[in-house]
């Protein structure tokens, strides 16, 4: 017997379990921390290393409101991306594969991320 397949998928109408979600979000932190955080990270660690004239523009610019959003962003996109892998490791490793835990894991990383960056984000600003 044929199967009748959809000839039109909505991708807004279907919803995402929330290790799926997880699981987009960390590959999305790390193409972040590849493109953006490497190249910003090394821009800004040679202007500060340059001269005194150049570590005192590295200082303010360190100091805009729009860079230490980036910072924050990469400090999420990083804390979101070590977690996950813990996770996936702990997964590898035939833990907490059965529904219920696979949940409450990707829960516990999803509030440990935003939990870690406000901490560490408070103390950036």
């Amino acid at each position: 017997m044929k199967k009748i397949r959809p000839t039109y998928l909505d991708l807004t109408q279907i919803k995402l379990p929330l290790p799926g979600f997880v699981s987009i979000l960390h590959r999305i932190s790390g193409v972040g921390m590849y493109l953006i955080g490497i190249p910003f990270g090394l821009y800004l660690f040679q202007m500060s290393l340059l001269s005194e004239q150049e570590f005192e523009r590295f200082s303010v610019l360190a100091d805009h409101w729009f860079v230490k959003l980036m910072f924050l962003g990469l400090l999420w996109a990083f804390l979101h991306h070590f977690c996950a892998g813990i996770r996936f490791l702990t997964l590898d490793l035939h833990m907490g594969e059965d529904l219920q835990r696979a949940r409450g894991s990707s829960f516990a990383v999803l509030g440990v991320s935003l939990v870690l960056t406000v901490i560490l984000g408070a103390q950036l600003w």
